[in-house]
């Protein structure tokens, strides 16, 4: 079986059949993708975890849900978040954390470039994945014609609702996002303003608003946790478990 890699395209990443890849490099300028027999020449080719997928997804794995399986299994420690080079913070050791948790959502319609409109039958999925010494959870899920935005909010939403259930949602954690919409919203404290204005924003109206508000109840149980930023398809191996995850959900269950 044959997987496409697209490199550059609307939504860079790994398929799994030629009719969703050609939907990501179709139309689209100085679009870059191959065809590969197997995942490890798949991540070489994108240039995902350079140093470290061999050591993660050996040359007999030969489909994506093997790969995903072996990430997920051999991602026992938290990886270390990749901070803006912007922030003259020092990046945080995630081991300081007793748990880290990734989420990520993305789309695979026509909004996503210039002029773009979603559509009713455009697919959009959200994953997430929590680690702590000992143990993980992970989940995902889709729904049609959702923007990336809102399913970046819902992997959040569904996290913070797993970490409830587990009972740590009092303890010092981590959480490690790349869509800066949804983390300046928590850091910079937007949401405390949409909140007092009655969920507007000061330029005008503030969309996925029952999102929102379903976040800011949520955050109020979590006393203790840290929000950074990681660029997408950048080596982190957190990051690419779960946009796998959620790419795999709209392969399989859309």
């Amino acid at each position: 079986m044959k997987i496409y890699a697209v490199k550059k395209g609307r939504v860079p990443g790994v398929y799994r059949n030629w009719d969703e890849a050609k939907k990501q490099v179709d139309g689209f300028s100085g679009a870059e993708y191959k065809s590969f027999e197997n995942i490890t020449d798949a991540i070489d080719y994108l240039g995902w975890q350079e140093k470290s997928h061999e050591e993660t997804i050996n040359r007999k794995d030969d489909t994506l849900e093997n790969a995903i399986e072996k990430i997920k299994h051999n991602s026992k420690k938290p990886v270390k978040a990749t901070k803006n080079k912007k922030t003259k913070k020092q990046n945080t050791q995630s081991s300081e954390y007793f748990a880290t948790t990734y989420t990520d959502g993305g789309t695979r319609n026509t909004g996503v470039y210039k002029g773009g409109h979603v559509k009713k039958t455009d697919k959009a999925a959200w994953a997430y994945l929590i680690e702590w010494d000992g143990g993980s959870e992970d989940g995902s899920g889709g729904e049609y014609g959702a923007t990336n935005n809102k399913m970046e909010q819902t992997a959040l939403i569904n996290a913070l609702k797993k970490l409830i259930e587990l009972g740590f949602n009092e303890k010092h954690l981590l959480f490690v996002l790349d869509s800066k919409y949804v983390l300046n919203a928590i850091n910079q404290h937007w949401l405390q303003g949409w909140k007092k204005r009655g969920w507007k924003r000061s330029s005008g109206p503030l969309k996925n608003v029952p999102e929102w508000k379903e976040l800011d109840r949520l955050l109020q149980s979590f006393p203790d946790s840290t929000f950074e930023w990681t660029k997408g398809h950048a080596n982190n191996r957190g990051n690419e478990y779960v946009d796998h995850a959620l790419n795999r959900y709209m392969d399989e269950h859309m």
